[in-house]
C-alpha cells in the first residue's frame, strides 16, 4: 500500500511529518509519497515558489528512506486537481491500494473539491482524526463508501472511506511563517535542514 500526503508544504514541519510516520506504521504503508501542490486550487497561491517548497520536502524527509518527495504536479500545467494526481499515480501503480491521507478541515470540505466523487475510483480516503474527534453523519455517498475494517484498505485497491486516530501535534506552518516574520526562531518545530534551508533563502521574513 502506498500513502499519499498532498499539501502546500509552506514550509513542511514535524506535525506532517509525524502524522505520516504513524500512518505508515499504522497500515503498513511500503512508501510514503509527500506531494506538493504547485498550484493549489483551494487558497491563494502561497508567496515560496513551488520548487523551493518541494526542495524543503526533499530535505525533510532525505533519512526516512521509504519517505518520497513527488513532484509530479510541479511537473503539470494548471491547477493542482487531486484528482488529476491519482488517476497520474494510478497509472504508475495500476495494482496498488493508494491511500490519500486528509485531515478532518479537508474532509468538511471535500465536497468543494474538484470531480471530489471520482478520489474514491482512484484511491481510499484516510481521514486523520484527533483522538477526541466526534464524527458528524455522513451522507449516502459516504455511508456506502465507509468501512471500519482496515483489511478492506489492503484488500481493494480503492473506493473506501476511513478514519483513523493520529497524534497531531499542535504545530502549524501559518504560525511557523509568523515566527520568522517576527525574527524568532522556528527550530525544533521543523527539521533543522529546512530551517537552514529558509534561513539561507530568506524565505518568510516579512508578512
Amino acid at each position: 500500500m502506498i500513502g499519499i500526503f498532498g499539501g502546500t508544504f509552506d514550509p513542511i514541519h514535524y506535525g506532517h511529518l509525524r502524522s505520516a510516520l504513524e500512518a505508515q506504521e499504522i497500515f503498513g504503508l511500503t512508501e510514503v509519497r509527500f506531494i506538493p501542490s504547485a498550484t493549489p486550487p483551494h487558497r491563494t497561491q502561497p508567496a515560496t515558489s513551488a520548487e523551493m517548497r518541494r526542495d524543503m520536502v526533499a530535505l525533510a524527509i532525505q533519512a526516512q528512506a521509504s519517505f518520497i518527495c513527488d513532484s509530479r504536479e510541479l511537473e503539470r500545467a494548471g491547477k493542482s486537481y487531486m484528482v488529476d494526481t491519482l488517476v497520474s499515480l494510478r497509472q504508475d501503480f495500476p495494482d496498488q491500494p493508494l491511500l490519500l491521507f486528509i485531515g478532518t478541515d479537508a474532509f468538511n470540505q471535500l465536497t468543494s473539491w474538484h470531480q471530489w466523487q471520482r478520489l474514491f475510483d482512484f484511491a481510499h480516503v484516510v481521514v486523520m482524526t484527533r483522538p477526541s474527534f466526534t464524527r458528524q453523519p455522513l451522507d449516502d455517498f459516504f455511508i456506502a463508501r465507509h468501512t471500519e475494517d482496515p483489511t478492506t484498505l489492503a484488500n481493494t485497491r480503492a473506493g473506501k472511506l476511513y478514519f483513523q486516530a493520529i497524534t497531531q501535534l499542535d504545530i502549524s506552518a501559518t504560525a511557523i511563517r509568523q515566527l520568522i516574520a517576527r525574527q524568532r526562531s522556528p527550530r525544533f518545530l521543523l527539521p533543522d535542514a529546512v530551517v537552514d534551508y529558509i534561513t539561507h533563502n530568506q524565505l518568510y521574513e516579512t508578512n
